[in-house]
């Protein structure tokens, strides 16, 4: 009886089986068939080429596109089929409209240069081939052209120093006038006007990719006189350089003036500025209050027509954008932004170009422009006044200034538990009095007889240049402490002399005693907006 029970009980699960499977049997063959799919696709993957690529974006791409119809198909009712087979009538209509229309072909690619090989010549030497491909070193790259007078203009920029320092480009200017407006006259357009440009290399061959390069195009004859407009054109040729086989020429316009544009009497007329200062590119971290110090001291020493030309190559954030601005909404300073230079290889964030364009841009504004940093101070002695001075200095169109160069680490004793409320030029008293070494030179000009500068001194002008300028003025230079945002005083003396890393020190007051003065100009002139400036 057991015996029959087990068979019995067996023989129950054995039904109940095949029970379940008979009832499941259409999903389990939609599921096999779909596994069989699976697997054929994946089999004939392997066969495709490797070009042939599926990604997961496609894929998500067909699902969303198959799941959208679908719920579409599901939702549409039987009242929506009549509007939606006029909107696809409609659609079709459209479509073969626009089948009709001509549609322009892309512009087909330019055609690679062919391609030549080695080959073997009748007497058997096997001549081999280079073929260029791509570009190292742009031909000439413009920041900026001005006007120099009646017939004269000056076009500044970068160019490649291999192209200048082993082959000999030349350049050319091309005048344009503009046509006449004029739609009754029949008369021909006037003809071009062209001279050869004369080329400066300012940069005393620092440059690294790029040199800079200042062309010179001065004309036989006065241009545009009766402003009516036109272009400049600048054909810079290679000349053969970097390849003999060819003499690239590009033709560049450098400067358009706009009918009636032309401010001609400001060539004789006198310069808005006394003083103009041309800063060098701006960069790295520099100390919000050390720059704050820079611009009162010498808005104060120029005096009322003086302006400041700053050029940020990175160096402007936030922090000293804050310290500017109020100099900026009084009219003393101009702030460019030049950071896309350093896209070019050029030596010291392209500091002789950005000198140039300051130059040549400001030429006519100003009666004297000076060349120094944002960690130099220009002084002259107490009774003497900036003005007294350069007009003792007249007869030179460009003279140089002696450096007082200072320690940035040590200051003064007396000064402990209070120095971080003082000022840089305050606290930093030390002053290196080595002898018998060369010490760099900053210096200003009278513009208007200047063509091409660079950042100790300018060696394309017309007159005398005077380098003995001791005693009238000189300029004190604390190295490295703009770059520095903490506190600079890093070791205390109460010595008049003393020996600091093998260099012999003085101590010097100077621009200590003058410090009170400096803030009581900066709280007349902007109030006590940078009272809370940072290191």
């Amino acid at each position: 009886m057991a015996k029959e029970r087990e068979k019995s009980a067996a023989g129950g699960e054995k039904k109940l089986f095949m029970g379940v499977v008979w009832n499941c049997a259409a999903e389990l063959k939609l599921l096999l068939t779909a596994l069989l799919i699976l697997c054929s696709v994946a089999t004939l993957l392997q066969f495709l080429p490797s070009r042939f690529t599926i990604s997961t974006s496609d894929l998500r791409f067909c699902i969303s596109r198959i799941t959208t119809t679908t719920t579409t198909i599901s939702t549409t009712t039987a009242a929506d089929a009549a509007a939606l087979a006029a909107l696809n009538s409609s659609s079709s209509s459209a479509a073969h409209t626009a089948s009709h229309l001509v549609v322009p072909p892309p512009p087909l690619p330019s055609s690679p240069p062919a391609v030549e090989k080695d080959k073997v010549l009748e007497n058997g030497v096997i001549k081999r081939v280079f073929n260029p491909y791509g570009s190292a070193a742009y031909n000439f790259i413009t920041m900026g052209t001005y006007r120099g007078g009646l017939n004269t203009f000056a076009i500044n920029g970068l160019a490649s120093k291999p192209l200048h320092l082993y082959s000999k480009p030349t350049y050319q200017c091309e005048w344009v006038p503009e046509p006449s407006s004029n739609s009754n006259s029949s008369a021909a357009p006037p003809p071009p006007i062209t001279t050869v440009g004369y080329k400066m290399l300012p940069d005393w061959g620092y440059g690294r990719v790029y040199t800079v390069v200042i062309v010179n195009c001065t004309f036989a004859e006065p241009i545009n006189t009766d402003n009516s407009g036109g272009k400049l054109y600048l054909l810079a040729s290679t000349s053969g350089g970097g390849d003999t086989k060819f003499n690239t020429t590009d033709r560049i316009q450098v400067l358009e003036e706009p009918k009636g544009s032309v401010d001609f009497g400001v060539f004789t007329s006198k310069p808005k500025y006394d003083y103009l200062y041309c800063g060098s590119s701006l960069y790295g971290n520099l100390s919000p209050q050390r720059v704050r110090e820079w611009i009162a001291y010498h808005v104060r020493l120029f005096g009322e027509r003086s302006h400041f030309v700053i050029h940020d190559a990175g160096g402007v954030y936030d922090e000293v954008f804050e310290v500017l601005k109020p100099w900026m909404d009084l009219g003393y300073v101009t702030l460019q932004d030049i950071r896309d230079q350093e896209r070019f290889d050029g030596y010291y964030h392209n500091q002789f170009m950005v000198v140039n364009d300051c130059l040549h841009r400001y030429k006519f504004m100003a009666k004297w422009m000076f060349f120094f940093d944002v960690d130099e101070f220009i002084y002259v002695p107490p009774k003497s006044t900036i003005k007294t001075t350069l007009d003792s200095l007249s007869e030179y169109n460009q003279f140089t200034i002696e450096q007082m160069p200072m320690n940035s680490k040590l200051c003064l004793t007396a000064d402990y538990g209070r120095y971080y409320r003082k000022w840089g030029m305050e606290k930093l008293v030390y002053k290196d009095v080595k002898k018998g070494i060369r010490r760099d030179r900053k210096y200003a000009i009278q513009p208007r007889n200047v063509y091409a500068t660079g950042v100790h001194m300018s060696q394309n002008l017309v007159g005398k240049t005077n380098h003995k300028t001791e005693g009238k003025i000189k300029y004190y230079h604390y190295h490295g402490s703009i770059a520095q945002r903490r506190e600079p005083c890093k070791t205390l003396l109460n010595v008049t002399e003393t020996y600091f890393d093998k260099t012999p020190y003085e101590l010097d007051t100077t621009m200590r005693d003058i410090a009170w003065a400096v803030k009581k100009f900066e709280l007349k002139m902007i109030g006590t907006r940078l009272q809370n400036t940072r290191q």
